[in-house]
C-alpha cells in the first residue's frame, strides 16, 4: 500500500496573533494586523515538503509555529511550541523562516513586530483506489 501525503495548512485566519512590540513595551491590541499579502495557504502547500522519516513511521500530526513579523515584514524567530517529530518539526521551521516579506503590522501610525502562532497540518493520506464492484 502506498501512501500519499497531504499538507493541510492552516490558511491567515488560523494564525493567531499573539500581541505587538513597540519600542520594547507589549501590547495585546493591535490596529492593523499584519499579512503575508499573498495566499499562505497555497505558499505552505506548495512549499512543504513530508518528511520521508515521518512518512515511513506514519507521524502526523499539527504543528504549531510561533514567529514574529518584523517591522520590516521580514519573518524572524521562528519556533516549534507544539511538535510531532520526525521532521517536521523542522519542515515547519524552515518554510515559515522562508516566507516572503509579509506587510507589517501597525500601533499608532508606526510599523511594530507581531507575534504569531500559526498551526501547519501534516495528513498522511492512502493513496490506493477503491476497489470497484
Amino acid at each position: 500500500m502506498r501512501l500519499h501525503y497531504i499538507l493541510l495548512a492552516a490558511l491567515l485566519f488560523f494564525a493567531a496573533p499573539s500581541y505587538a512590540q513597540q519600542n520594547g513595551k507589549k501590547s495585546d491590541k493591535i490596529e492593523i494586523m499584519p499579512r503575508s499579502g499573498y495566499d499562505l495557504g497555497e505558499y505552505l502547500g506548495a512549499n512543504l515538503v513530508y518528511p520521508e522519516h515521518a512518512r515511513e513511521k506514519n507521524i502526523e500530526g499539527r504543528v504549531v509555529v510561533k514567529f514574529v513579523v518584523n517591522e520590516d515584514g521580514h519573518i524572524s524567530n521562528a519556533e516549534v511550541t507544539k511538535g510531532i517529530g520526525g521532521g517536521c518539526d523542522e519542515e515547519a521551521i524552515r518554510v515559515v523562516s522562508s516566507m516572503p516579506r509579509w506587510i507589517p503590522g501597525e500601533q499608532d501610525g508606526k510599523k511594530v513586530k507581531v507575534y504569531f502562532s500559526l498551526p501547519i497540518n501534516f495528513k498522511l493520506e492512502d493513496e490506493t483506489p477503491p476497489v470497484k464492484k
